[in-house]
C-alpha cells in the first residue's frame, strides 16, 4: 500500500511519517522504515525522516512523545524531531483545534526537513467513522467522501487497512505503541462512534459495515471531485469583481443545476474571505433570487453579506457599483425598487477589513 501510494504520489524523494506513538502510525513508521533501510522505492532514491506532535492534552505526554522519538531513531527514521503545540481552547471545538495546531507542525517539520510528502496513518476504521459523523451531522457530498488518500503533500496510503491489521504490525515488529485515552471517552463524538456505534451497527447488521462506509466514501470522491471542478469552471466564467466585493448575474444563477449553484455562491462568499456556510445560510442566499426587486442581506459565516440587486437598481445612473449597493440595502433609508425586475446580480461583501 505505501508503495503504490508513493508510486501515485511521483515517488517524493524525503518523507515525513507523522507518528502519535499509536499503533496505526507506529505500523506506518515501521513500513516506511524498511523503505529507508533500502534506500530506495522501486529504484528511486528515498529518505524516511518523522514528527512527533505533542498537543499538551494529558498528563505526561512530553514523556510519551519522547519515547515514541526513541523508538522512532531505533527504527532507523532519521531525523525524528519533536514539534509541541499549543491546541487553542476557544473557538473552534477541541478536536478541530488540536487537528488544526497539528497541521500547523507537521507543515512546519516538512519544511525545516525539506520532505516531499507526510504520511498519516488513517485507517479505513477511521474513514468509515468520518462518513458515519458525516451522515450524523446531515453533511454534502465533500464531508461524506471522507478523508482523500493524497492531498497536496499530505498521503494515507492505509486507508484500506483495518486497525487489527495495524496492531498485528506492532506486535510483529515487536513495537508496543501507546493507546490514547481519548480514543475511548465517550466524551467525544468520534470516540463514541469508535466504541460504541461502528461496532453495534457490525452486530445489527453484519460484518463488512466499515468496508461499505469507506467505499461509498471512495465513490463519492469522484463525484465530489467531478461537482468541484465544475463548480470551479462556472464560478470563473461568472464572477464580476469591483473592489473587494465581487457579484454573480442572476439570469446565468437561476440557469444552473441546484447542486452546481449552490457551490458557486459558496465560492462566491470564500472568495471575499468568508467560511463554508451551512445548508440552511446556502439556503438563504439561493432564495433571494426569488425574490422581487433589491433584496437582503444576507448574513454568512466569516462576515460576508450578500444581497440582490435588481435590474432597476443596477440602471439607476447615480453613483458607483458600490454606492448602488449602499442604497440596496434595506438599513439604508432609500427606497428599494419591488416590481419588474426580472434579472440582476448577487453581491457578495465583506464586512470585516482586510487582513494587513
Amino acid at each position: 500500500m505505501l508503495q503504490d501510494a508513493l508510486a501515485q504520489a511521483g515517488y517524493p524523494r524525503h518523507l515525513l511519517v507523522a507518528c502519535s506513538g499509536g499503533p496505526d502510525s507506529f505500523a506506518l513508521a515501521a513500513v516506511a522504515a524498511y523503505f529507508a533501510r533500502r534506500g530506495h522505492v522501486d529504484g528511486h532514491p528515498v529518505t524516511v525522516g518523522a514528527v512527533v506532535v505533542d498537543h499538551q492534552l494529558q498528563e505526561g505526554s512530553a514523556l510519551v512523545a519522547a519515547e515514541t522519538a526513541r523508538v522512532l531513531q531505533e527504527l532507523g527514521l532519521a531525523p525524528v524531531e519533536i514539534r509541541t503545540v499549543t491546541v487553542a481552547t476557544a473557538g473552534t471545538g477541541p478536536e478541530a483545534a488540536a487537528r488544526e495546531a497539528r497541521h500547523a507542525a507537521l507543515e512546519a517539520a516538512a519544511a525545516n526537513q525539506g520532505a516531499d510528502a507526510i504520511l498519516l496513518g488513517h485507517t479505513l476504521d477511521d474513514q468509515a467513522e468520518q462518513v458515519l459523523l458525516g451522515l450524523a451531522r446531515g453533511s454534502g457530498t465533500r464531508s461524506l467522501a471522507g478523508m482523500r488518500p493524497a492531498r497536496g503533500k499530505l498521503l494515507r496510503p492505509f486507508l484500506g487497512l483495518r486497525r487489527a491489521d495495524t496492531e498485528d504490525i506492532c506486535a510483529v515488529e515487536e513495537l508496543d505503541p501507546w493507546h490514547d485515552p481519548t480514543n475511548s471517552d465517550p466524551a467525544f463524538a468520534r470516540s463514541r462512534t469508535r466504541v460504541e456505534v461502528l461496532p453495534h451497527l457490525e452486530e445489527k447488521l453484519g460484518p463488512g459495515v466499515a468496508e461499505s462506509l469507506a467505499r461509498t466514501a471512495a465513490i463519492l470522491q469522484l463525484d465530489a471531485d467531478y461537482l468541484e471542478d465544475v463548480a470551479e469552471s462556472t464560478f470563473t466564467s461568472l464572477v464580476e469583481r469591483n473592489g473587494r466585493e465581487l457579484s454573480l448575474p442572476e439570469d446565468a444563477l437561476r440557469t444552473l443545476a441546484p447542486a452546481i449553484r449552490f457551490r458557486v455562491i459558496a465560492k462566491a462568499a470564500a472568495d471575499v474571505g468568508g467560511q463554508q456556510p451551512s445548508y440552511q445560510r446556502l439556503l438563504a442566499a439561493e432564495a433571494l433570487l426569488r425574490r422581487q426587486g433589491s433584496a437582503g442581506p444576507v448574513e454568512l459565516p466569516g462576515g460576508v453579506s450578500v444581497y440582490r440587486l435588481s435590474l432597476a437598481q443596477l440602471a439607476q445612473p447615480s453613483g458607483s457599483g458600490e454606492d448602488a449597493a449602499d442604497a440596496a440595502r434595506p438599513d439604508a433609508g432609500t427606497p428599494v425598487p419591488r416590481g419588474g425586475a426580472r434579472c440582476g446580480k448577487l453581491v457578495f461583501r465583506p464586512q470585516k477589513p482586510p487582513a494587513k
